[in-house]
């Protein structure tokens, strides 16, 4: 059984419950938060591909859970932390992780972004040694303990 089907089989990977909760969600900070996630999976192995890039930024645009949310504005939002991420990683992985912190007084919208950061890291069928790093310092920022995420 391959690691994102045994996230979904202890029902921490559904799409629609998921979706239902980041509806809730939609709050600025929170989309910060999923944006700057998305943007240090992307950025995972310490560079952005333009590739892995484009293929981020068409999932956030295109995936229901993100649905809520102004598609342009998460776009630029991701966009901007791409660009810190790769102009000076260790700053943009900060400045990134800072805003991932600001939910971590808000356990339900933290395991969110958590789960978006899995899924976004899923999304091409392969979920790596950096990318599963990368959601670690995402469950850390917010106060996650990784292992109720597998990873």
């Amino acid at each position: 059984m391959g690691f994102l089907d045994n996230l979904k089989r202890k029902g921490l990977l559904t799409g629609d419950q998921l979706k239902t909760r980041v509806a809730q969600f939609k709050s600025k900070d929170f989309a910060e938060a999923s944006m700057a996630t998305c943007a240090l999976i992307a950025a995972a192995d310490g560079r952005i591909d333009p590739s892995e890039r484009q293929k981020t930024a068409a999932f956030i645009g295109s995936h229901d859970v993100l649905a809520a949310f102004d598609a342009g504005q998460l776009r630029d939002s991701f966009e901007r932390y791409c660009g810190k991420l790769s102009s000076d990683y260790d700053f943009g992985k900060i400045e990134a992780l800072q805003a991932v912190g600001k939910l971590r007084s808000k356990p339900d919208q933290a395991r969110a972004v958590v789960q978006v950061g899995v899924l976004v890291g899923g999304a091409d069928g392969d979920f790596d040694d950096d990318e599963r790093r990368a959601v670690r310092d995402v469950c850390h920022a917010v106060g996650l303990d990784p292992a109720e995420f597998g990873v």
